[in-house]
């Protein structure tokens, strides 16, 4: 009988220590994976954030170049005006008297 009682617990023991290695090795990888998320969504936000200056970067440079084109059209609009006049003091000019 000492020797079953001997066998039972060893097994228990052994039983004992499977549950407990691998409930620490779960909690373990858990822990690792809980990390390594992390800083992927560290990593993300990141580049997410670079993004965002990009666009931003992007329309404060179409504005401008929307004022810019918005000069040039008053411009070629004055111009036009100004072509126009010189076409007509030209056309009087050359009208017989």
């Amino acid at each position: 009988m000492d020797h079953v009682v001997v066998i039972t617990v060893l097994s228990a023991v052994g039983t004992i220590s499977a549950i407990t290695l691998g409930w620490i090795g779960q909690n373990r990888i858990v822990r690792q994976s809980t990390r390594n998320d992390a800083g992927n969504d560290a990593a993300l936000k990141t580049d997410v954030d670079y993004i965002k200056r990009g666009v931003d970067d992007m329309r404060l440079e179409q504005r401008v170049q929307g004022q810019r084109f918005d000069q040039l059209a008053e411009r070629v609009t004055r111009v036009e005006e100004s072509a126009k006049q010189a076409h007509l003091r030209l056309d009087r000019s050359e009208k017989p008297n």
